[in-house]
């Protein structure tokens, strides 16, 4: 019980950004040494850091363990995944990112839709491996348990020989001057070289991601063909999407 509640408290302090300690007593039905308690041991994770009265995220999401990553906007997550299934086609040859929402694609698949599945991410295999109308291709690499991804020169030579129709990316960071960003630079060459190898990228990214850059540019925003997200974005990005003939799904 109490590992569960270390879970949801980071989960939570994750997505708040900062948090006071009396929100947390009231959110968790727990007294304040309580709370202070669990803060002391959530901090030697390394993810939040306290602060007076309060405790904030200091870890950038992309370098976030997978699990915690995926307990961050779940539904919006899913209905992203729902959307961007829409977008394929029987024989299509997809790349699916490691970050958290591209796998949720895997999830809702049309019926019976036979598909190539090209991904370094060992969720997304373990997802596509459920399916018989599948072909999955894995690419090589050294294992980051941070990521939950295979990542280096093997993975990125392996792309070299690939021909994707569509590929599904991911981004901590998304805005109209830089384009997508992440914080990992080995996860970085991973998708600009699924992005120079790819027919059609399809950015996969909810609402909290739009207007903030991470440490690495991965792709201009104009070199995308589809946007999905769970809700109707900032203006700038709609005009944008619009002057760059760019299709823009949200529901």
């Amino acid at each position: 019980m109490k590992i569960s509640r270390l879970n949801a408290i980071e989960e939570y302090v994750l997505s708040k950004k900062t948090v006071s300690i009396d929100d947390l007593c009231e959110v968790f039905s727990v007294s304040k040494n309580t709370i202070r308690r669990d803060l002391n041991e959530l901090e030697a994770r390394g993810h939040i850091a306290k602060v007076y009265g309060g405790v904030t995220a200091v870890t950038p999401e992309d370098v976030m363990p997978l699990p915690v990553r995926s307990g961050l906007n779940p539904a919006a997550k899913d209905l992203i995944g729902k959307l961007a299934a829409r977008e394929l086609s029987d024989g299509d040859t997809i790349f699916i990112d490691s970050g958290s929402t591209a796998v949720n694609v895997l999830r809702h698949l049309p019926p019976r839709i036979k598909l190539t599945v090209v991904t370094h991410s060992l969720p997304a295999m373990v997802e596509a491996a459920k399916y018989d109308g599948i072909n999955l291709i894995s690419l090589g690499g050294a294992f980051n348990p941070a990521t939950s991804s295979f990542v280096g020169i093997f993975a990125q030579q392996a792309l070299s020989d690939l021909r994707i129709t569509k590929a599904f990316l991911c981004a901590t960071g998304v805005t109209v001057e830089s384009g997508m960003s992440n914080t990992t630079f080995l996860e970085a060459e991973i998708k600009r070289g699924v992005v120079s190898h790819a027919s059609s990228v399809i950015l996969v990214a909810d609402s909290s991601k739009l207007g903030h850059d991470a440490t690495v540019t991965f792709c201009r925003l104009q070199d995308i063909s589809t946007f999905v997200t769970d809700q109707k974005p900032a203006p700038k990005f709609v005009e944008f999407c619009r002057a760059h003939n760019i299709r823009l799904v949200w529901e």
